[in-house]
């Protein structure tokens, strides 16, 4: 007799990570579960390629109403999945929409970790768990940051996961959970977010080039970043929760370009100069900045064996592309 298939159970599912998480577990055999929040709109987008409706037997995705606010509900999801490994992906996940809204942004990420841990805990058979921590925690700490870099959170988002980090690390150490925290510096792809700068930049690069936009208002243009693409952190994700023994993991390129960078990378792959369409709108700049994010990853390419497959480069050119197509798309 054939032994089941692993089953993950994945919040946060209906975002870019989540989606990308989904797909490689499915290709590598998983059934999928994840934890989708009700609305009265279709927010499915991401993973609507992988969809297949319910009542197919071969279906391996499947999506239960839940939310990390509401614990009865995790425990409901646990208990019916029964996973051998949970992906807490859930957060709002905007840090300069942190400052508008500290309490919710810490509800979502701080105290909604602590509901899926105490969750977990109350299991009889407890699945591994991944914590989807952020390079924000280091915040004011100078580059390049790594696993035993300090923390100076400069956020409430990153305060917010600078708890969750660190109740997972607790969890483990006293209730002895297998649980992990990838410290992931910050990662793109065509499926981020419209109101995430590099989607921003790529967005408004293709509209300008279309005739569909003329201008771009931004913020610190100084800033610097460690970018990398999202389906190479996803598998750092998975990697850390088939390791021998858990532990904590910085996830990063190791290379850091600027806002100002990003913008010569994807105005100049289409030909055109951004100084004649950009404005800067102060609003857009956060009351307390990080200046340079830029991981060292060493341990888990010595441990995990994960490397990065795309640059910078590719990664901004990957992302035009995609944005081109959907600009294309809308021309009569």
């Amino acid at each position: 007799m054939n032994a089941r298939p692993k089953r993950a159970l994945i919040t946060g599912i209906t975002g870019q990570d989540g989606s990308y998480l989904a797909e490689l577990l499915l290709q590598k055999g998983y059934e999928v579960h994840g934890v989708l929040r009700r609305s009265s709109s279709f927010n499915t987008g991401r993973i609507e390629h992988l969809y297949r409706d319910p009542h197919d037997p071969a279906a391996r995705l499947h999506l239960h109403h839940g939310d990390v606010l509401d614990s009865s509900s995790l425990l409901r999801i646990l208990a019916a999945v029964q996973p051998d490994e949970v992906y807490n992906l859930a957060a709002q996940s905007h840090v300069r929409v942190s400052f508008d809204m500290p309490v919710h942004s810490g509800d979502v990420i701080a105290l909604g970790t602590a509901r899926l841990l105490e969750a977990i805990r109350d299991l009889r058979q407890r699945p591994r768990f991944y914590q989807a921590s952020s390079s924000e925690m280091f915040g004011a700490s100078p580059p390049p940051q790594h696993e035993a870099t300090p923390f100076a959170p400069r956020s409430p988002y990153a305060a917010a996961k600078l708890y969750a980090h660190f109740l997972t690390v607790n969890y483990r150490e006293a209730h002895g959970l297998f649980a992990c925290s990838g410290i992931l510096f910050n990662h793109e792809s065509p499926r981020r977010g419209e109101t995430f700068v590099t989607r921003k930049v790529t967005r408004a690069a293709a509209r300008i080039k279309c005739g569909q936009q003329d201008t771009l208002y931004m913020g610190n243009l100084d800033a610097r970043r460690d970018w990398g693409f999202a389906g190479d952190y996803v598998d750092a994700m998975w990697r850390m929760l088939q390791a021998a023994e858990p532990r904590d993991y910085v996830i990063a390129t190791g290379e850091s370009h600027s806002v100002r960078e990003l913008l010569d990378e994807a105005f100049g792959y289409l030909g055109l100069d951004w100084r004649q369409h950009v404005e800067i709108d102060p609003r857009y700049f956060r009351p307390t900045e990080v200046d340079e994010l830029r991981g060292d990853a060493r341990l888990a390419q010595a441990e995990l064996g994960w490397t990065p497959t795309v640059r910078f480069r590719e990664l901004v050119r990957r992302m035009i592309d995609a944005d081109l197509a959907k600009c294309d798309a809308r021309q009569p």
